[in-house]
Formats: C-alpha cells, sequence, structure tokens
C-alpha cells in the first residue's frame, strides 16, 4: 500500500489505447486549442478597445472569455504531450496542479454565468437602479471575488486529498480527473462527502442562483410588452444556451467518473470526458459574438481596422 508522499507519477491509461490515430488526435486537439484562443481573445480585445463595450454586461463577458483559456489551457498541452508520451505519466504536483486549474475554472464558469444571469435581472426587473447597482466598483469586486472563491475552495478540497492514502496511480482517462483520483484513495469513504460538498460550493450554489435570476426575469417578460420581451430573449439566451451545456457537460464528466469501464465503451467514455473541453470554450465567443448585435458590429469594425492597417502596412 502507497501513501501520497511514495506516489511519484500517476498514469493516465486511456492514451495507450489509441494506437497510430494519436496523430490524427494530435492535430485535432492542436487546431481546435487555436481556435480557442483565437475566437475568446477577438472577443476579449474587441470588448477592451471599444469603449461603447465598456458596461458590466460585457465586462462579465470578458471575464468568462478569459476564464475559458485558462480553463483549456489547464487541460489542452498536457492532453497534447500526453500523445507522444511512452508512459504516459504525470508528476503527483502537476496532477494536483492541473485538477485544481480546471475545477477552478469550471466553478469560475458557474460563478460567472450566475453574476451575468444577476446583472440581465438587475437590466430588466430593475433598470431605473441599474446604474447604481451595477456600478464599476461592484463588477470589479463580483470579478475578484469569483477567482478568489473558486480557487479557495478548489484549494481546499485538494489539500484535503493530497495527504490521504493511495492504493494506485493508474487513472483510465485523458486527464486528471478529481472524481477517479478520489477513487484511487484507500479509505474512499472519508472523501465522498468532501466531494460532494465542495461539488456543491462550485456548481450547485451558482447554478442555484442562475436559475433563481431567470424565473425573475421570466415572471416580468410575462407581464411586459412584445417588443420589451423579445429583447430581454435576445441578451438572455447566449447565457441560457452556456448555462445548458455546461450543465450537460457536468454531467457526463459525472456519470463518467462513476460508471466502471465495463459497462461504458471506450469511445462514449473519451466523448463524455472531452465534451466539456471542447464545446464550452467554443460556444461562448460564438453564441455571444452572435446573438448580441454590439459584440457583433464591434467585432466587424475591428477587424475591419486591422484590414485596413496591414494594407496601408503593405504599401
Amino acid at each position: 500500500m502507497e501513501n501520497s508522499s511514495e506516489i511519484v507519477s500517476f498514469v493516465l491509461g486511456t492514451y495507450s489505447n489509441m494506437g497510430q490515430l494519436k496523430y490524427l488526435y494530435f492535430f485535432i486537439l492542436l487546431l481546435w486549442y487555436s481556435l480557442i484562443w483565437v475566437a475568446n481573445t477577438l472577443v476579449i480585445m474587441v470588448i477592451l478597445v471599444d469603449r461603447s463595450l465598456h458596461e458590466p454586461m460585457y465586462m462579465l463577458l470578458c471575464n468568462l472569455m478569459v476564464n475559458e483559456i485558462n480553463g483549456s489551457t489547464s487541460l489542452y498541452p498536457l492532453m497534447l504531450s500526453q500523445m507522444f508520451s511512452d508512459g504516459h505519466e504525470v508528476p503527483f504536483s502537476w496532477c494536483f496542479v492541473q485538477m485544481i486549474s480546471f475545477y477552478s475554472s469550471a466553478s469560475v464558469e458557474f460563478c460567472s454565468l450566475a453574476a451575468m444571469a444577476y446583472d440581465r435581472y438587475v437590466s430588466i426587473c430593475r433598470p431605473l437602479h441599474y446604474n447604481a447597482i451595477m456600478s464599476t466598483g461592484t463588477v470589479a469586486i463580483i470579478v475578484t471575488f469569483i477567482w478568489v472563491y473558486s480557487y479557495a475552495t478548489s484549494l481546499l478540497s485538494y489539500l484535503f486529498v493530497v495527504n490521504l492514502k493511495f492504493c494506485s496511480n493508474v487513472i483510465d482517462h485523458l486527464f486528471c480527473n478529481y472524481e477517479l483520483v478520489a477513487k484511487l484513495i484507500c479509505t474512499i469513504s472519508k472523501v465522498n462527502s468532501v466531494v460532494d460538498f465542495f461539488g456543491f460550493l462550485t456548481s450547485v450554489l451558482p447554478f442555484g442562483l442562475i436559475v433563481v435570476s431567470y424565473v425573475k426575469i421570466l415572471m416580468v417578460c410575462l407581464d411586459t410588452s412584445r417588443e420589451n420581451r423579445q429583447k430581454a430573449i435576445t441578451t438572455c439566451t447566449p447565457q441560457i444556451v452556456s448555462v445548458s451545456n455546461l450543465f450537460v457537460g457536468c454531467a457526463f464528466i459525472f456519470l463518467e467518473a462513476r460508471i466502471t469501464a465495463v459497462d461504458l465503451p471506450d469511445s462514449v467514455r473519451i466523448f463524455f470526458s472531452v465534451y466539456l473541453l471542447i464545446c464550452q470554450p467554443m460556444i461562448t465567443p460564438f453564441m455571444y459574438g452572435l446573438n448580441l448585435p454590439k459584440i457583433r458590429q464591434a467585432c466587424k469594425k475591428f477587424l475591419w481596422r486591422k484590414k485596413v492597417f496591414f494594407l496601408q502596412q503593405s504599401h
């Protein structure tokens, strides 16, 4: 029996079954990771450059885009490097750093969407008090709290696990999944309640705040004019899609970690584990970029200016 001090690395077992397909997977992952950076960075730059977008809603959106890049960076580089690794080993400390980064990113995602839902609630339900409630200082406090809260809760949960005894170091997964690592602990009964508690803090609680905000928005929309109702739907749709996709992705990860390998084919398990990593970072910029007129117009102006600049430079 080994404890955490004796285990120097974890082995990611899923990569050993890829064979020659690893070259195709590497190319697809690298291309997708590059697209995530380009799409999210474009929207971030547009929001920062265009002064008309310096509003609470768009600053919270900018924070969400930063988190998409942060979450992707906590996973994609490791997965890319593991494609051509011989032993598919991840140092013990790196594995825990990745878990903290990934689950903190998921918590930031939920909390950011909760903050954006609250912003829409204030805008639609209390429009006369919007500027007073959602001031620049308030947004800065909200963003700071989101990041501190997310990393603090994730760090506390891993500090509880890191010194426990591990009976194995083989993780049947593409990356260091917290629930699968917890399964390797010899005294698993001590961990379950901690996993559930911190899962509640980082996902269930923010999700509850999102539901409350949109229920109140719905109640107000039912009593307003058709034009105002349509405007509210337009601004809320991207957030509803993001929340729905995030919920589905987390459900996939939850199921994949709790169903044994015998019950699920490898292809299904891989799909469950990477669905959130692939879809969420791209849904966010495209949903907001395509559905919010101000973002769409600002992106067009930004790209046009860059095109003109490069044409002038070339001459």
